[in-house]
């Protein structure tokens, strides 16, 4: 029997804003992302695992700036000095779109880390290239689109039909290996893709666009005996109460509101073949607080909003974001001064007005709709609605990306 720490999408570095900590400089958000990977750490120690596995997603993007790939670096070294065999997958956040760029986990591979071992193409190693563990893994990391078609001498512009080559032809790839495994010896799955079926947490609106899938018939196969996934945030057994267990561990810290009702974990799993036990470890976070409030009455505002949020004592030290509607002709009664004063004690408090739009909307210049095509009329949309104007240009992009794959241009 293996005892195997799994944990994936570390994003140390996606909250990289706001108050600094006094002592170290950071910011306090990503040491809020340090401490859950200081807490991994310590349990792989403490619990002396045979191997730690990382799903990919170390980073925000692509290139970290040399302060946080010193933070992660600190402590992928513990394990190294610990002498835990640690496998690191390389994610979507993890790569460079451009064929021959370094990944921002090259260093561990060009320095030669003793006991940290790099996936950075799709794999299969026996337990010679586990430093002798009694293993087999087939890794899949991500792999860029232009990557793929290049090592799999693809050509095409459909871009959908380019991902459902990609996909088959990985799916063969990885039966072709499962023929080839020792069936003494236990079998580990670790891709950083999306699967069938899994359901998708806050990190769906960075993501919307093309993704590889694979099929949830290939993650079960029972010559399987477990699955560490990375790539989708909210933790989830995609095989409950069957062998393999499939797993997303989720991120180690939420990474936004999207999130804010998701619980986070790490997972031991004791693999041996054809029996494999997990254990969810949770993790503390920082606690998100999303709530919003209809006024009924533009007296009293600021008793209307209190009602919609939780305690102060519930507040401290939590992201809370508070979302209030009304109508448009109540925008002065609005007691800002008062919610925030409230709120002193939460660690960053975001006021959302949503004034509420007359039902009729206006084209600019008497302008016909047929003669707008269909983002400038989701633009009119967003407007109308009050959005900010940051989450408009976020679902603006994300609606071309869309209405391209479905052109497919």
């Amino acid at each position: 029997m293996l005892k195997i720490l799994h944990f994936a999408d570390a994003h140390i570095d996606i909250a990289a804003h706001g108050r600094r900590d006094p002592e170290t400089g950071l910011p306090l958000r990503v040491l809020d992302f340090l401490k859950a990977l200081d807490h991994i750490v310590d349990t792989a120690i403490s619990q002396k695992v045979d191997l730690v596995l990382f799903g990919g997603d170390a980073y925000k993007d692509r290139t970290p700036v040399p302060t946080f790939q010193r933070e992660f670096g600190k402590r992928i070294i513990r394990l190294s000095e610990a002498g835990i065999p640690t496998v690191l997958l390389v994610g979507n956040h993890d790569l460079s779109p451009a064929t021959g760029r370094a990944h921002a986990l090259q260093e561990f591979d060009t320095l030669q880390v003793p006991h940290v071992h790099v996936i950075s193409q799709p794999c299969f190693w026996k337990p010679e290239d586990l430093e002798g563990l009694p293993l087999q893994i087939i890794g899949l990391p991500w792999v860029s689109r232009s990557s793929l078609m290049a090592a799999l001498q693809l050509e095409g512009d459909q871009i959908s039909q380019i991902y459902s080559e990609l996909e088959t032809r990985l799916s063969e790839l990885v039966q072709q290996w499962l023929q080839e495994v020792d069936p003494a010896l236990p079998v580990i799955l670790t891709a950083h893709m999306s699967v069938q079926g899994a359901k998708f947490g806050g990190e769906r609106s960075v993501m919307l666009g093309n993704d590889l899938v694979l099929s949830g018939g290939l993650v079960r196969d029972p010559r399987l005996d477990y699955v560490a996934l990375g790539h989708i945030h909210k933790a989830q057994n995609l095989n409950d109460g069957n062998h393999p267990p499939v797993i997303y561990p989720g991120s180690i810290e939420r990474v936004d509101f999207g999130e804010a009702e998701d619980e986070k974990y790490f997972v031991i799993a004791e693999v041996e073949k054809g029996n494999t036990t997990v254990v969810w470890h949770k993790l503390a976070g920082r606690p998100f607080i999303d709530r919003s409030v209809m006024l009924d009455s533009p007296d009293n505002t600021l008793e209307q909003m209190i009602s919609g949020l939780s305690s102060r004592e519930n507040l401290r030290d939590a992201i809370v974001r508070l979302i209030v509607l009304y109508p448009r002709i109540w925008e002065a009664s609005l007691d800002e001064k008062g919610i925030r004063q409230y709120a002193e004690e939460a660690f960053e408090f975001h006021l959302v007005r949503r004034p509420q739009m007359d039902a009729r909307i206006r084209l600019p210049n008497d302008q016909a709709i047929s003669t707008m095509n269909h983002l400038e009329l989701l633009e009119i949309y967003w407007r109308s609605v009050n959005l900010e104007k940051d989450e408009m240009e976020d679902l603006q992009k994300s609606a071309g990306e869309i209405m391209a794959e479905i052109r497919g241009t």
